[in-house]
């Protein structure tokens, strides 16, 4: 039996009064893209935010492997090789995207943001960045400014980014809002390429129900911040539950 990759126990967090994560226990495997879904306020992103450090427990723990992480640092938890797409582009916002992916690829092997060195002395790092930018479909923004991308090159630009740092466990938060119809498609096939390696582990918020069956392996549904449901996904879709909470169509149109 495979081993899970990430797992959480009793993984709990009150805000006062309300609990928005409750007991959730769960494993995530490599080679396997889970979706998380659930209604507004199920408690989908903060549990994100558990898993990487944003937030801390009120009680619970996590693993990645074997290892503890529970008390770990968002930084820390980065550098073990959990890697989340979100806002990544504000690194600095004034420099190129190569130049932000290149301090991306120097803090992956370990250099740190030497940002007032000359960059002809990085070569090997710039090549290494501009590959993540041809994955990514920006090799012709290289030399533009973060703040002149528009929305969904901004989204690309996360995954670079990511991909620089080569975690191992990958978190998307709803990866496509945002976007247009035609930006999407690129996205989903960037996760697609990394879904290819079964050495990743994928987690993925999504509220779209075509993206959710184009790439889930398993679904795990939040409701109120439990785990209610838990499976492959036309099992999961159909379920009474997942309807009546999520999906709120009868069984015949989430067939």
């Amino acid at each position: 039996m495979t081993s899970a990759s990430l797992r959480t126990e009793d993984l709990t967090i009150r805000f006062g009064g309300h609990t928005a994560v409750d007991a959730v226990t769960c494993e995530f495997k490599a080679g396997e893209l889970t979706v998380i879904v659930g209604p507004n306020g199920a408690g989908k992103t903060t549990y994100f935010n558990l898993i990487s450090g944003q937030l801390r427990p009120s009680a619970g723990r996590i693993y990645k492997g074997e290892r503890e992480i529970t008390s770990l640092s968002a930084s820390a938890r980065a550098k073990a090789g959990i890697g989340r797409a979100f806002q990544l582009t504000n690194l600095f916002p004034q420099l190129s995207v190569l130049e932000n992916v290149r301090l991306a690829v120097q803090a992956q092997h370990g250099l740190g943001p030497v940002i007032f060195r000359s960059t002809a002395s990085f070569g090997n790092l710039r090549d290494e960045a501009y590959s993540y930018l041809e994955a990514t479909r920006l090799e012709t923004a290289a030399a533009l400014p973060v703040t002149a991308l528009p929305h969904g090159d901004q989204r690309k630009l996360e995954i670079a980014l990511l991909l620089a740092l080569k975690p191992d466990i990958f978190m998307f938060d709803e990866p496509t809002a945002g976007m247009s119809v035609d930006e999407a498609p690129v996205i989903l096939e960037l996760i697609e390429e990394i879904k290819k390696d079964t050495q990743k582990t994928i987690l993925l918020v999504e509220h779209k129900m075509d993206v959710v069956r184009s790439l889930a392996d398993r679904i795990i549904v939040l409701h109120n911040g439990e785990l209610v449901a838990d499976g492959k996904p036309d099992e999961v879709i159909s379920l009474p539950l997942v309807r009546d909470i999520y999906l709120g169509m009868p069984a015949e149109d989430a067939a």
